[in-house]
């Protein structure tokens, strides 16, 4: 009978590690399918954000990993890209935290075959939404058909009815809209209005307004949201704005301190926001030393994009996983996030030896991932000749030992 092979072993390489024991976080050199198997023993269940931006299956040859699966108008195309795909996500389900998610960038190639096999995976009720990212600021005019904007990414959970994402922080056009005209001590505040088509049995009455004006009831087809006394008592509280002359209809003051300090994720996200492809790519130019900018991935995430994935889907000192690592722009989010807000997140960060065909002498994981992250923790030069002070941290390189986990103890 043939003996079931046995998960590959993975051993530190300290020369490649940043800082001294014990390290905060992990950077893996080698196959992802090996490495995740490799993780079930140390990791099952444990990590509550899970972060992919796999092979399109474009047929693209600059890709840092395989992305020409067969021609693209081979019957069998798609069907190659899931069995190279689903292997890898039933690991990864086992690995998610019971409260946990994943987050999966995409394009229009493989956008409804990945939304099935996740179905399947981890079940179509924990689907929570596709994200759309606006990736480019400006048309290509030599577009075939359309000139294409965007990237998906697909959110599911552990388990949907569990996960919640975090509130994202507000921004300043939010707080711009909040104003204090009458001079109220308990500061700004915006008005809101007191009346909803929505019928109200106590929500038809008569108002005097503060100047005499009588207002006999809400606007046509509409009721009052409150009863009169509540409305009165917010009257008397300051918390009703009449207008500057006294003698408008009648809106209700929600001051700013009382606001939620966070506002709820939405699906579209503009690269005002999160950024774009162009950024991603100066970003990683500034970090980095490379020929050309035509060796740069043609693909890179811009560091806003996960850092917002980050918010929403990480605590201060939960685990984050990346097993398509590429330019190490996750574990980047992760230092950044980890100063700003104090945290101590942790990434494992999976990558593979190869590179891009224009930059064929590089490691992807060991010159590029790793690389980058290091100037990163202890600080460079960028591209501009200016010193970048490190943010701090240290992380534990691990490649495999050819060995059989089993073979290694």
């Amino acid at each position: 009978m043939k003996a079931k092979p046995q998960p590959v072993s993975f051993r530190p390489n300290l020369d490649l590690s940043v800082g001294q024991p014990p390290y905060t976080h992990q950077i893996i050199e080698g196959d992802n399918h090996e490495a995740l198997q490799f993780l079930q023993s140390t990791h099952k269940a444990q990590i509550k954000c899970i972060y992919i931006d796999p092979p399109y299956n474009t047929g693209n040859t600059n890709f840092v990993y395989k992305d020409r699966f067969f021609k693209a108008s081979h019957p069998c195309r798609h069907s190659a890209w899931l069995e190279f795909m689903e292997p890898r996500l039933r690991l990864t389900k086992d690995l998610l935290h019971p409260e946990g998610a994943i987050f999966i960038s995409i394009d229009d190639h493989e956008l409804f075959s990945l939304g099935l096999l996740m179905n399947q995976v981890f079940g179509e009720s924990n689907f929570v939404t596709t994200l759309i990212w606006q990736k480019n600021f400006a048309p290509k005019n030599s577009a075939k058909h359309f000139s294409v904007d965007h990237e998906y990414i697909l959110v599911y959970a552990a388990d949907a009815d569990i996960w919640k994402p975090n509130p994202l922080p507000r921004t300043d056009r939010q707080n711009q809209r909040y104003k204090n005209p009458d001079d109220d001590p308990r500061g700004p505040w915006m008005s809101d209005n007191l009346s909803a088509r929505n019928p109200y049995i106590e929500g038809s009455y008569a108002i005097t307004c503060p100047s005499g004006r009588v207002i006999s009831g809400p606007p046509p087809g509409r009721y009052w949201t409150i009863s009169l006394q509540k409305f009165r008592a917010l009257d008397q509280d300051r918390r009703i704005w009449w207008g500057k002359t006294g003698d408008q209809v009648p809106r209700l003051k929600r001051f700013l301190s009382e606001v939620n300090p966070g506002r709820v994720p939405q699906t579209f996200w503009p690269y005002t926001e999160v950024g774009h492809t162009q950024e991603a790519k100066k970003e990683l130019l500034s970090i980095l030393d490379f020929a050309s900018s035509a060796d740069v991935f043609s693909t890179p995430k811009p560091l806003r994009l996960l850092e917002r994935i980050l918010r929403i889907a990480s605590g201060p000192d939960d685990i984050v996983l990346d097993f398509f690592a590429g330019s190490g722009t996750t574990g980047h989010a992760v230092l950044n996030l980890n100063r700003v807000d104090g945290g101590n997140r942790q990434f494992i960060l999976i990558s593979n030896k190869e590179a891009s065909e224009t930059c064929p002498e590089k490691n992807l994981c060991r010159d590029i991932c790793a690389e980058r992250l290091r100037r990163v923790i202890e600080g460079y030069t960028n591209s501009k000749g200016e010193t970048v002070e490190g943010i701090g941290g240290s992380f534990l390189y691990l490649e495999s030992s050819g060995l059989s986990s089993q073979a290694a103890i």
